[in-house]
């Protein structure tokens, strides 16, 4: 088969909280504007837009996303982690001859830097899609498998015709990803490996 893995970024490869801190915090200093940047790192998955809904008038947000995304780098890129075994998992497509993308909703400039940083090498980035749109860039690259930890990444695997394979490493725990119609959920990604290699065992020549 032609194996085919995208994986979702913000809390399934990395995790973004320290950075996404970091990077509210200094929006809020610059603008004179309060955010909670300690409340907005537990609804991390949406677009950047819904969260700068919460402390922005409506005008201001596409501004405000734009230096957001400015400074994004010189804040969040170093003290951003891998997430526990996100590199042994993109690895392990790759081993079995697959192609290991990533599909996330962050700007796609700034989810490269992220994944350049730590030293995870997939085969393409795609950024600006979320949820069920992330299915057009799924199905463009005939991934067979979506892995991410939100529900929006459950529903976007759906869309696209893909196994969902959900984590429960980020905002919604694991009764909340099975509902959203999770066809696995595995504990973290360290998991991937041993039950990739058993799902392509099982699949036809």
């Amino acid at each position: 088969m032609n194996l085919t893995v995208g994986f979702d970024l913000d809390m399934t490869l990395i995790d973004s909280r320290p950075g996404i801190r970091a990077a509210y915090r200094a929006l809020s200093a610059e603008t004179g504007t309060f955010i909670d940047a300690d409340e907005a790192i537990t609804r991390l998955g949406p677009p950047l837009d819904e969260e700068l809904a919460h402390w922005f008038p409506e005008a201001e947000i596409p501004a405000m996303a734009d230096r957001y995304r400015e400074i994004y780098p010189t804040y969040a890129i170093g003290p951003t982690p891998a997430m526990p075994g996100a590199r042994e998992a993109i690895e392990a497509v790759q081993a079995l001859g697959g192609r290991a993308i990533v599909v996330t909703a962050k700007h796609e400039p700034n989810a490269r830097l992220h994944l350049a940083h730590l030293g995870i090498e997939p085969d393409a980035v795609i950024g600006w899609l979320w949820a069920e749109a992330k299915a057009g860039a799924l199905r463009e690259y005939g991934a067979q498998v979506y892995v991410g930890d939100h529900v929006g990444d459950v529903r976007g695997a759906r869309t696209a015709g893909a196994l969902s394979v959900a984590v429960p490493t980020g905002p919604c725990p694991e009764p909340e990803l099975r509902a959203a119609g999770a066809d696995v959920v595995l504990p973290d990604l360290t998991a991937l490996p041993e039950w990739l290699a058993r799902y392509v065992a099982a699949q036809p020549v």
